[in-house]
């Protein structure tokens, strides 16, 4: 019997790109579209990582089962780290991804590519029914453009170009693309998403099909965390609350 795992999403575009970064695990995954009686999380929280966690709390404990979450976040240096936590309501509450392009590339309009510098942070929480919560983090460096360019991805990749050279996004300076520009192999190979997820799977790999302990990503029983990451709220883990 396969352990199951609940992605902590209703999104379609998030869940699709989970399910990229987590092929041939010997687990079955669901998601919140699968429990349709789950509570909706409001994310209040001061931190990437408290709202990952909270998330994957709550799914945890409502599905009985391990859940996994994420919460991503753009740090734009010349705004003085905004959106940062609230990059998904940057535009208002019920803003659309456009929206918060608009307003991000309104607010640098003006501000030359050498000062647009930005990263996206990824913190992924992987809960068990008890609340046992191990999270880790990933994140990916670049510039935000001067326009949207490409038709792939979503959120903020349109707007987002990953510094994969030391010359800025800007034409002709270099082979940086936005993130939209890439094929999804390409984006899954360098992304925020996947480098938090590459450090999950370990755990994931040893989930067993019920729940009597916690995810390890060893033998040990208080593994230590990767890098960029940390253990929470429970025994299990060996970590301290979030």
């Amino acid at each position: 019997m396969k352990p199951i795992v609940v992605l902590a999403t209703r999104n379609k575009d998030k869940v699709k790109e989970l399910l990229d970064l987590l092929p041939d695990l010997p687990i079955d995954f669901k998601t919140l579209n699968d429990f349709p009686g789950a509570p909706e999380v409001t994310e209040d929280a001061d931190t990437l990582e408290e709202n990952a966690a909270k998330k994957a709390k709550s799914a945890a404990l409502y599905c009985g089962r391990w859940a996994l979450a994420d919460d991503t976040g753009l740090e734009v240096d010349f705004l003085g780290g905004k959106p940062g936590v609230l990059s998904a309501r940057y535009a208002g509450p019920d803003c659309s991804y456009a929206d918060n392009n608009r307003k991000l590339l309104a607010a640098l309009d003006g501000v030359p590519y050498e000062k647009r510098t930005a990263r996206f942070r990824c913190a992924v929480a992987l809960a068990s029914a008890g609340g046992s919560t191990v999270i880790m983090e990933g994140r990916l460096e670049g510039f935000i453009t001067r326009e949207p360019l490409g038709s792939r991805g979503f959120g903020y990749d349109p707007v987002f170009a990953a510094a994969v050279s030391g010359a800025p996004p800007e034409r002709g300076q270099g082979p940086a693309r936005t993130l939209a520009e890439l094929s999804p192999s390409e984006k899954n190979a360098v992304s925020h998403r996947a480098a938090a997820i590459r450090k999950i799977i370990p755990y994931l790999r040893r989930l067993p099909a019920t729940q009597p302990g916690a995810p390890s990503p060893n033998n040990s029983a208080d593994p230590p965390p990767a890098e960029n990451g940390r253990r929470a709220n429970g025994s299990a883990f060996g970590g301290k609350a979030v």
